[in-house]
């Protein structure tokens, strides 16, 4: 039963992680309905930034764990807007495909820029919270895995307010129903999608931090199978569905990691593109999604 329960633990702080990447995802999915592959690279960038602010504050304490994760977040945010207002909005109203193009190259020149800046080879991340190991009925639990569950809540129930308890989120809602009538009525659309972008970005940086915190070892392509994984997450769940990433996270990462702690384990990064498949062919609207028609 402790193994059981160990192994729940680290799958929800994996599913945590992989929540906030695809949170990500199915916001900018909601609002413009595409998939924004440079997002997994804002991940990256995310822990790398990290990496840095750790060297400028107290280390291994609370707050200074708290400012490299909100300097953090606050730096990717600016990246993901940046993205949005140079790679995409030249964009907007074009067809889909230019924009899918034109994300896998922004994908690309985040990766590639990385390894000329941070270089390629792999650096480990330092420990920005204090760590510390708790033993109870026989269960392990590391500080670390209980702070990327605790921040990773923390931060869902923020942007659940956010989204529906706020002006900003009550316009990103309008917008993802009707561009058109949200305009009329007097929002301003490149205001609120800049928004979304930042606060995808954000969340994406939060989830690079935590990772590192747990897999403390970061390189300019760290962000590819998490990203991978975080997208087949969003379709889980319901891609455009806020508690549906949430939920696919935590359901791949506890799979996942019940798969990786079995005879099956090196089948273990196969697990979510089986999941992928399963979900396209039997529910394509996702777990908590609806599946639409739409005229072409």
């Amino acid at each position: 039963m402790s193994e059981f329960i160990q192994q729940l633990l680290n799958g929800l702080s994996l599913g945590a992680i992989y929540a906030l990447i695809a949170l990500g995802y199915t916001m900018v999915y909601g609002v413009l309905r595409f998939i924004n592959f440079a997002h997994s690279d804002v991940f990256m960038a995310g822990a790398f930034m990290g990496y840095y602010l750790a060297k400028l504050v107290p280390s291994d304490t609370m707050l200074g764990g708290l400012a490299v994760l909100g300097g953090s977040m606050i730096g990717c945010a600016i990246l993901g807007m940046a993205i949005e207002r140079f790679a995409y909005r030249p964009l907007r109203g074009a067809p889909t495909l230019n924009v899918l193009i034109t994300a896998i190259g922004v994908s690309l020149l985040l990766e590639y820029t990385g390894q000329v800046f941070f270089g390629a080879a792999p650096r480990t991340f330092p420990p920005v919270f204090p760590e510390r190991i708790f033993t109870v009925h026989g269960i392990v639990i590391s500080s670390s895995a209980l702070a990327v569950i605790v921040v990773a809540g923390f931060l869902m129930v923020a942007l659940e307010i956010i989204v529906h308890r706020t002006k900003i989120g009550t316009a990103m809602r309008a917008l993802s129903l009707n561009p058109q009538a949200a305009q009329l009525v007097g929002i301003n659309n490149n205001i609120v999608i800049s928004f979304t972008f930042g606060l995808g970005s954000a969340l994406a940086a939060a989830g690079g931090i935590l990772y590192a915190l747990n897999y403390p070892s970061i390189d300019p392509l760290m962000g590819v199978m998490p990203g991978l994984k975080a997208f087949v997450a969003a379709v889980l769940g319901g891609i455009g569905s806020i508690p549906g990433a949430a939920l696919g996270g935590l359901v791949l990462g506890t799979v996942e990691t019940f798969v990786g702690g079995s005879e099956w384990s090196t089948y273990k990064d196969a697990i979510a593109f089986a999941v992928l498949i399963l979900i396209l062919l039997f529910r394509p609207g996702g777990l908590l999604g609806r599946s639409t028609i739409e005229k072409v």
